[in-house]
């Protein structure tokens, strides 16, 4: 078995069995290590019951610590996989996902592949539309993330060296676009038209827990070479100072649920 599926969730009771089914439908096969970071509804329940009938082939942990950067870290140390997918759980991942994924990340010096995301329902020009822009900037800017962490798929060994999801070193939102900027300097990224999933719409307006215009044009304006220094000493800063934590993606205005 060449992969493993990181899937950290708290509180996804209505989308986990959709997210977790289609993870098992893979072509590829797959160990699943679903990190649960102390829901208080029936997902644990959901993801046993899920993976009980696969006799310990799959992983039901749980993460004390609230965030989800401590989810990804508890369930990227039990990765003995070449090849390790990062899921959101409330997204739909096409049979194929991995499989594509995996084609990907057999080109040279590919370290990463990237998916882009495919809106539930959306026409056949969104479609086109939603390919063209994420397709396009990973091929323009290539050195930078542009796709959430849900559609982040690693050499693992890669991932291992960049130093992988680290809270002590970044704890705070927008980790996927930190932890890109450290695997970067381990290889390239790769995309294609083929690759993407379905994430849930529920995130769309979360701007509360996003950059500013003006951090996002200076991160997109940053040389390659730069990456790093600009997370570390120019935007941890900014992020610290406004509260801009990983537990803020806590909040889940759709459940009124209190962090």
């Amino acid at each position: 078995m060449r992969w493993s599926v990181v899937v950290p969730f708290y509180n996804e009771q209505a989308y986990l069995a959709d997210t977790v089914n289609s993870l098992l439908a893979q072509s590829r096969a797959c160990r699943l290590i679903l990190v649960n970071n102390g829901s208080t509804d029936d997902s644990r329940r959901i993801a046993q019951d899920l993976i009980a009938p696969y006799n310990g082939l799959h992983l039901l942990v749980d993460e004390e610590c609230a965030g989800q950067v401590y989810s990804l870290e508890r369930g990227l140390a039990l990765v003995e996989t070449e090849y390790v997918a990062i899921c959101d759980a409330d997204t739909f991942y096409p049979s194929a996902y991995l499989a594509r994924a995996e084609a990907l990340l057999q080109r040279e010096d590919i370290v990463v592949a990237s998916a882009w995301p495919l809106r539930p329902g959306a026409s056949a020009f969104r479609r086109v539309l939603s390919a063209l822009h994420r397709v396009g900037a990973i091929r323009l800017l290539s050195w930078q993330n542009h796709v959430a962490g849900s559609g982040h798929a690693f050499c693992t060994a890669a991932l291992e060296r960049a130093g992988g999801y680290c809270s002590g070193r970044w704890p705070f939102v927008l980790k996927d676009h930190e932890l890109m900027a450290r695997v970067m300097l381990e290889g390239k990224q790769a995309a294609d038209w083929d690759h993407w999933c379905s994430p849930s719409p529920r995130r769309e307006d979360r701007k509360g827990v996003r950059w500013t215009l003006a951090e996002r044009l200076r991160y997109h304006a940053t040389p390659r070479s730069g990456q790093v220094r600009f997370f570390e000493q120019w935007l941890a800063p900014r992020l610290e100072k406004r509260d801009m934590r990983d537990t803020v993606l806590r909040e889940q205005p759709w459940n009124n649920v209190p962090v």
